[in-house]
This record gives structure tokens, C-alpha cells and sequence, in this order.
């Protein structure tokens, strides 16, 4: 029996089988380059589906865990500890809209409490009838209830019904539909930049703006799901800049860490202050290890953004080529989150394909691959990428 038969066997024991995993063990990282308990080595273009942005162990975030963990590990929130307060003076300053942070661990846990906030905001001023939540078709929010009832995805939601009511979906990207949703009862809209689990679907040209404005006129919040777009995913640190609009609230998570559980809730002073003593909290939210990890990533991400668009743009281009093919039919995102849709054959096929090559990427639905490399990933390997992901469509059997 192999090492990877063994793991595999072992975890199928004692796992709880809600997981869809690859039979591959993988044990060591570096930069974008991953290798397997049989010592098979892989260019990682999912990076923990947009988590480890500056790559797998990166010295300088090595070096800031080491320096940390003989510091100070973990203290609860009845006390203050520094690099919490460090870490979100500095989400503060690299933010257009954020004065106030709540600090967490993950992204469903960062949605978890924007949505609770915005319903706390409007009872707060009297006005507790101001409780749904507008969100739209195909999103992602998280598998806690709240931000599960968000998610407007039904397969996520069998089994766990009833869910939290008040939450009702509109189409994403389509302003009549979001106008006629916002009532007097609207307490958020909450709304992707880029729908990521959707498929990789950007926003379409103005629809943000427009959410702003309807959201302002009707006196609702405004809510960006930064989880997986934010962080320098678009090749600017949030996605939402790209638009020229600012949220009263937004989730960040995914790669705030770099893969150490971290997750963040920004908000405007205005509504920020209304998450009261008591409220809402978080036990392990800004331990000391992670909050260090975060800031030192943040500082980071910040470096790595010119890369990401140079890189982003040359592994589109290539990625668009493969459409003369017949098997692409488009490429779509933005920066190094980037969505292949395919015709014809099926993405977990190419998935597969893809790994026995070399290449980890990962699918979405039938009919996507994902592509979210590290914010790091070099020109070469950019190229690299596209020329095994090309050859795992070319090989693939048609359906």
C-alpha cells in the first residue's frame, strides 16, 4: 500500500464524508509548487480556492509565525492584544469606507455577522421591520444559517431547512429586478463583485453603481461578499475599487491570512458602532497569531498587485487562445481569478486530466474550471499553466 492509500483509507475512517477530495495526499508547499505523499510535484493554480495569494510558505509569513508563536499565541477578546489592534488599524487604512473591524475566522463567519449587523443597525433606530435581506441567484455566502440563506444556490440549502427567514434572491446583475426588491422592509442588499462559486461571474459594467445609489435612495445597506474577489484576487486589493463605489459593510477572508483561518467584517463608523458590547463575538477572532500573519500578508498582497495584473493579463490572453480549439468557448474574471468555460466535455474530466499532468485547478459545475493561482505566480509559470490546462481539454473525452 502506498503513503497516499494509506492517508486516504485512514481519513475515509474517521472523516465525516461531506467532502468530494482527489485521492492525493499533499504534504509540502513552497511558492506555487505543491508535492504529494509520493514526492509528485504540482504547479497549484487553486491555491486553497484563492486563499494562499502569496503562495505556499512564504518565508517572510514563516518567519512572522515563528517570531509570534514565542510571543503570544492567543488571549480572549476581554483583553487587547496588539497585533489585532495593528492588523485593523491597517484594514482601516487600505479601505475607502472602513472605520470600525470586527475580526473572526472565516468568510461565512465575516458574512455571518454583516448580515446580523444590518439588522441590528435598522432596529436600532426604531425601525426592527427593516429586517430582509435582498441577495441574488447563483451567489455564495457561507454555510452558517444566516449566510446560508443568502446563498442563493438551493442545492446548498436541502436537508437544512427551514432556513433564516427574510432573505429573498433577485438575478445578479439586474438593476430593474433590484430596484422593485429594495421596500421599506430592506435591511441590506449583500452582492459578490465577482460571483466566484457562481462560475467566475463579474458584475456587469455599471450594476454596482447602481446598487449604491438604489441602496442610498431606498435607506438600505449596501453589503460587498470581498471573500474571495478582495485581498488583490482582481489585481487591486479589493474588488469593488475596480468600480468607483464603496459598501456601508464587507466580509474579507480567504487570503487576509494566507491560509491561516483569519476573517474580517469592515463597516462605516455609522453602522460599525452599532455591533455593541455584547452583541456579537468571536473566540478565536484576532488571536494574536493569525491578526500577525494577516498584517504582515496585508503588507504583502500590497506588493504583489502589479504582478497580479501583469500576470492575470498574460495567462487571459493565452487562456483565450485555446478557444480556437472548439472546447473553450469563453474566459472570463479578473486579475488571477479567472473562469474556462468549456462545451463539449465535462471539467471534472479535465480536472483529472489536468492533475495527472501536473496542474491542480478545480471545476465548477460541469461545464467551469477555476483558475486562482497565488498573487506571486511568475510569467513562466503562467505559461506553464495554460500549456498542461490545454492539453487536459484537448485530452478529454467528449460527453
Amino acid at each position: 500500500m502506498t503513503p497516499t492509500e494509506s492517508i486516504v483509507l485512514r481519513a475515509q475512517a474517521v472523516f465525516t464524508p461531506n467532502y468530494r477530495q482527489a485521492p492525493v495526499v499533499l504534504v509540502r508547499g513552497l511558492g506555487s509548487r505543491v508535492w504529494d505523499a509520493e514526492g509528485r510535484e504540482y504547479l497549484d493554480c487553486i491555491a486553497g480556492i484563492a486563499t494562499c495569494a502569496l503562495g505556499h510558505c512564504h518565508p517572510a509569513l514563516v518567519e512572522t509565525l515563528e517570531r509570534q508563536a514565542r510571543e503570544l499565541w492567543h488571549v480572549s477578546n476581554l483583553f487587547y492584544n496588539p497585533r489585532a489592534v495593528e492588523l485593523c488599524e491597517e484594514l482601516v487604512r487600505g479601505s475607502l469606507f472602513a472605520r470600525r473591524v470586527f475580526l473572526c475566522n472565516s468568510g461565512a463567519e465575516s458574512n455571518e455577522a454583516m448580515l446580523k449587523l444590518a439588522r441590528k443597525y435598522h432596529a436600532d433606530l426604531g425601525h426592527p421591520e427593516r429586517h430582509e435581506i435582498v441577495a441574488c441567484t447563483n451567489s455564495f455566502h457561507g454555510r452558517t444559517m444566516f449566510a446560508l440563506a443568502a446563498t442563493g444556490q438551493p442545492k446548498y440549502h436541502h436537508g437544512f431547512e427551514p432556513l433564516v427567514p427574510g432573505v429573498r434572491h433577485i438575478p445578479y446583475g439586474d438593476v430593474p429586478a433590484l430596484e422593485a426588491a429594495l421596500t421599506d422592509r430592506t435591511a441590506a442588499f449583500i452582492v459578490e463583485p465577482i460571483q466566484g462559486e457562481a462560475g467566475v461571474f463579474p458584475a456587469p459594467a455599471g450594476y454596482l453603481q447602481a446598487a449604491r445609489e438604489l441602496t442610498r435612495r431606498r435607506g438600505a445597506l449596501l453589503c460587498f461578499d470581498e471573500v474571495q474577489v478582495g485581498m488583490g484576487r482582481t489585481g487591486k486589493l479589493w474588488g469593488h475599487e475596480w468600480d468607483g463605489v464603496t459598501p456601508d459593510l464587507m466580509s474579507a477572508a480567504k487570503a487576509l491570512a494566507n491560509g491561516y483561518p483569519m476573517g474580517a467584517m469592515l463597516a462605516t463608523e455609522e453602522v460599525g458602532s452599532h455591533l455593541t458590547p455584547g452583541s456579537h463575538a468571536s473566540t478565536f477572532g484576532g488571536n494574536a497569531l493569525g491578526a500577525a500573519v494577516a498584517l504582515r500578508a496585508l503588507q504583502l498582497i500590497r506588493e504583489a498587485l502589479p504582478n497580479a495584473l501583469r500576470v492575470g493579463a498574460r495567462i487571459t490572453e493565452r487562456l483565450d487562445a485555446l478557444r480556437a480549439g472548439g472546447r473553450v468557448v469563453e474566459v472570463r474574471g479578473r486579475g488571477l481569478l479567472l473562469g474556462v468555460a468549456l462545451q463539449g466535455i465535462e471539467a471534472g474530466a479535465v480536472v483529472s486530466l489536468a492533475r495527472e499532468r501536473g496542474l491542480l485547478c478545480n471545476a465548477i459545475g460541469e461545464a467551469v474550471i477555476r483558475l486562482a493561482p497565488a498573487l506571486t505566480l511568475t510569467e513562466a509559470e503562467a505559461d506553464e499553466a495554460v500549456e498542461k490546462l490545454g492539453a487536459a481539454i484537448a485530452a478529454a473525452p467528449a460527453r
